[in-house]
């Protein structure tokens, strides 16, 4: 047996050495503060397109002006960035690097965190579905730390006409089509909330379009509560929509309007960053 207690902690640990045994025990032992450092300019650089000088520059990344210097002079070498006088901006290389990157990666990859974000923030799902027929077809979805009655997973179809999502993409429709879907869809009460006049259907899903949300309160299910808002591509075209779904004994109407919805906006914002750099 070897006198080296190193080799001998090693040994009897199956001669594996300490950071290969347990990478987690000193993460920071691995990361690279001036890259981190560098991000971070980069950060601040996607924030302000016009430009920023490296004084600026320096004062907003909260290093000496001689490191910002050396973050900066960096990137522009790197093509990350270039120089125009005294000021400093990013360049299009970087949209080169996301479009490669979502390339390989579909739009729900894309929106998956997104999605966690929001189901994280309340506790409740966060789910995404397109338009099929008279359905919706649940497309991703992110569940909450609370067990809902209804059994939903990707794949799932569920009646556009009554769910918060379908009113969100039916409101996208032309006039024609929606008239045509209100005419041949089976609309049924599902409960005692259930909008089943057509007229006023139609009134509902033109209210979801103009206010680019739908609240959706117990008419698919008893104590089911959901809101919606759209996804829309670079041309305005909805594409898809996302919704957040809760029991109705958890959150109110008005803390899903002046809460969830926010959120949800800011969501369905960031996911339509993919279709600006595809």
């Amino acid at each position: 047996m070897s006198d080296d207690p190193k080799s001998t902690r090693e040994t009897a640990l199956g001669g594996e050495p300490a950071a290969e045994r347990d990478p987690a025990a000193s993460p920071e032992r691995d990361l690279v503060g001036s890259l981190t450092r560098g991000l971070s300019v980069m950060e601040i650089l996607a924030a302000h397109p016009q430009g920023l000088t490296l004084t600026e520059t320096a004062e907003k990344a909260r290093l000496t002006r001689a490191g910002a210097r050396r973050f900066l002079l960096t990137l522009v070498a790197s093509g990350y960035a270039m120089q125009e006088g005294r000021v400093f901006r990013l360049s299009s290389r970087l949209i080169a690097v996301a479009r490669a990157w979502l390339g390989g990666a579909s739009l729900w990859s894309f929106a998956e965190p997104f999605m966690r974000e929001v189901s994280q923030r309340f506790g409740e799902a966060c789910s995404a579905a397109v338009l099929s027929g008279e359905d919706v077809v649940y497309v991703a979805r992110v569940p909450g730390r609370h067990i809902l009655s209804v059994a939903l997973h990707v794949g799932t179809r569920l009646p556009a006409f009554c769910t918060s999502m379908g009113r969100v993409l039916l409101s996208d429709l032309p006039p024609a089509e929606l008239d045509a879907f209100l005419a041949r869809a089976d609309i049924r009460a599902l409960t005692e909330q259930t909008i089943t006049d057509r007229a006023a259907l139609r009134e509902a899903i033109l209210a979801a379009g103009a206010d680019g949300v739908s609240l959706v309160d117990e008419e698919l299910e008893p104590g089911l509560r959901s809101i919606a808002v759209p996804i829309r591509d670079r041309t305005g075209r909805t594409v898809a929509a996302i919704n957040v779904s809760t029991q109705s004994a958890r959150l109110s109407a008005q803390t899903m309007t002046a809460d969830v919805l926010p959120a949800l906006r800011d969501a369905a914002r960031r996911i339509e960053d993919f279709f600006v750099v595809q």
